[in-house]
């Protein structure tokens, strides 16, 4: 048995990896090949929701009509850009990202990873964390119903870790993870690696926001529930 009650649910992108830029630009080029412009910043604003949500925010947005075969056509092409930039930009983990689930490991405390982000793009994420999907729980948008800020991916890893979704901790970069981690009753946790500031997390319902995983790991204490 593990010796915390507490488990630590992780978001990947922008939370363990660096990665939210480049899901920025791949949405961007999906998008124009759509024949959609948007400005980088209104793409980056909807990064951490899921894919279906994000693409039919922004059509809805946009005015353009909402179809499957759409949808479809998005995220296919975002797959495709985003592992593009994953091979010609070699993403990398987060500072303390390893370091910190190796803490959590060696410390029998239960972590596991919960994205809005289908196995296509979060694969490579999770090779360059050196995390395999065998071994550790991996939660991802293909597994649920419905992702952030729904609930269900955070729901979903603490039933497979075999823990209380309500002393779980919700780790996450965006205001999408927090209201999430809400809507699961759980406590969010913010970091900021993301792009989003300490305000707007913590607006959003997160009790301790830190920089990375680095800070969140140099200050593990006021989070970590002990025996």
């Amino acid at each position: 048995m593990p010796r915390s009650d507490t488990a630590f649910l992780f978001d990947l992108d922008g939370t363990l990896v660096d990665s939210v830029y480049q899901h920025v630009l791949a949405w961007k080029e999906a998008l124009e090949r759509e024949g959609v412009e948007l400005a980088v910043w209104r793409i980056h604003r909807k990064i951490g929701m899921s894919g279906g949500l994000f693409a039919n925010i922004l059509l809805r947005e946009t005015g353009l009509e909402i179809t499957e075969e759409r949808l479809a056509r998005l995220r296919k092409w975002h797959a495709e850009a985003y592992n593009r930039q994953h091979a010609a930009s070699a993403i990398r983990p987060l500072p303390g990202a390893r370091e910190l689930l190796d803490y959590l490991t060696a410390q029998d405390i239960p972590w596991a990873i919960a994205t809005s982000g289908r196995m296509a793009t979060a694969a490579a994420n999770l090779e360059a964390l050196g995390v395999d999907p065998a071994k550790v729980h991996v939660v991802t948008r293909d597994q649920v119903r419905h992702a952030k800020p729904d609930p269900d991916l955070f729901l979903t890893a603490a039933r497979r870790l075999g823990v209380d979704i309500h002393q779980s901790l919700v780790i996450g970069d965006s205001v999408w993870d927090m209201l999430a981690a809400q809507r699961a009753r759980s406590l969010g946790v913010g970091v900021l690696s993301g792009g989003y500031g300490r305000g707007e997390l913590q607006e959003s319902g997160a009790f301790r926001v830190y920089d990375d995983p680095a800070d969140l790991l140099r200050h593990i204490d006021e989070v970590a529930a002990r025996n």
